[in-house]
C-alpha cells in the first residue's frame, strides 16, 4: 500500500473524529513513514510497518477522549427547523427519560464492578492487619502469659497471612480484569460514535 492510499484510508476511517485531531494524527503518521523511507525502506515497507489501517485507527480512537468525540458528534450540522424543534420538545419526556435511564444504568454497572474490586482489596487489607495483630498478640501471650493460647493465636495469624498473600494475587488479577473491561467498554462506546467509512 502506498503512503497516499494509507493516509486516505486512515482519514476515511477517522472522518467522524474532530478535524484537528485527524489532521494531527495524519501528519504524525506521514512523518513516521517519511522517516522510515529516509532510513532506506521502500514506501510499501514503511507503510507496512505502521500496521493495518484498522489497527492504527482503533489505536487513535482509543487515545482520543470520549468527551471530544461526543462533542463533535453532537454538534448540529445544520439549523433545526421549527417543526423539528417542536417534535424534540414534545418528545422530550420520553427520549430524555430514556437517556437518563441509560446513563444511570451504565454508571451503576461501573459503580457495582468497582465496588466489588474495592471490597476485595478491603478484605485483603483486613487479612493482613489481622495477621500482624494476631502474630504480635500471640507472641506476647506466649512469652508473658499462656503459651498454648499464644501459639494458637500466632498460628491463626500465620494462616491469615497465607490467605492474605493468595488473596493479593486474586485482587491484583481482578483489578487488571476490571480495568481491561472498563477500557474495552469505553472503546466500544467510542466506536458507536465513530462509524467506519469505506474509501
Amino acid at each position: 500500500m502506498t503512503k497516499l492510499k494509507f493516509l486516505m484510508s486512515l482519514h476515511g476511517r477517522l472522518s467522524e473524529l474532530p478535524e484537528d485531531e485527524v489532521e494531527e494524527r495524519l501528519n504524525f503518521y506521514s512523518e513516521m513513514i517519511e522517516d522510515r523511507i529516509e532510513e532506506g525502506l521502500s514506501e510499501e515497507e514503511a507503510v507496512a510497518e505502521m500496521g493495518s489501517v484498522d489497527e492504527v485507527a482503533e489505536q487513535i480512537i482509543a487515545e482520543i477522549p470520549l468527551s471530544k468525540i461526543v462533542k463533535k458528534k453532537m454538534k448540529p450540522k445544520r439549523r433545526l427547523t421549527p417543526a423539528e424543534i417542536t417534535l424534540l420538545a414534545l418528545g422530550s419526556p420520553l427520549w430524555l427519560s430514556l437517556l437518563i435511564v441509560a446513563f444511570s444504568l451504565i454508571i451503576s454497572l461501573f459503580a457495582a464492578l468497582w465496588s466489588v474490586i474495592i471490597a476485595f482489596w478491603a478484605v485483603f487489607a483486613s487479612l493482613i492487619v489481622c495477621a500482624f495483630s494476631a502474630c504480635a498478640l500471640g507472641i506476647g501471650l506466649a512469652v508473658f502469659d499462656t503459651a498454648a493460647t499464644g501459639i494458637a493465636l500466632t498460628g491463626t495469624g500465620l494462616v491469615c497471612a497465607g490467605i492474605g498473600i493468595f488473596f493479593f494475587y486474586g485482587c491484583r488479577a481482578s483489578t487488571k480484569g476490571a480495568a481491561w473491561l472498563t477500557r474495552k467498554i469505553v472503546i466500544g462506546i467510542k466506536k458507536c460514535f465513530v462509524k467506519k467509512e469505506a474509501v
